[in-house]
């Protein structure tokens, strides 16, 4: 079982990660990610980073939301907007293999397909907690 609830404090558990520290993890990926097609697709456009760009706040946030017990909510909620963004860009993808044009930029469209993907599951994941929190609030 990957999911789990702390039965000490009910906090949704994901691989024994807090959604937070998921996050995090999540944002660092997307980070490398963008740098690590950036590069070996040799590319000098900025749109190869958009990856790397959406994951910086996503580490931002997260990392506020570990600190600021306080604000926990409101940053994870920005997190998860970030995390829309990212599967509406992947769904570009679809655009791509719709109009037969699938893979005549390789590197750009294995990065949106990445987007998709991880978005989906990220959101998926995120939806999960805040239905979790929902049902153990106080």
């Amino acid at each position: 079982m990957t999911e789990e609830t702390n039965k000490d404090n009910n906090n949704f558990h994901f691989f024994g990660m807090s959604i937070e520290k998921f996050s995090i993890l999540y944002g660092f990926f997307l980070i490398f990610f963008g740098i690590f097609v950036s590069l070996i697709s040799r590319s000098d456009s900025l749109t190869s980073y958009i990856p790397s760009f959406l994951g910086v706040p996503i580490v931002i946030f997260s990392f506020l939301a570990t600190i600021f017990h306080s604000k926990k909510k409101l940053f994870m909620h920005i997190v998860v907007i970030i995390g829309i963004l990212i599967f509406l860009g992947g769904l570009d993808f679809l655009r791509v293999v719709i109009s037969g044009n699938i893979f005549q930029n390789a590197w750009a469209d294995f990065s949106k397909f990445v987007m998709l993907m991880t978005g989906t599951f990220f959101n998926y994941q995120c939806i999960k907690s805040f239905i979790h929190a929902r049902k153990y609030k106080s």
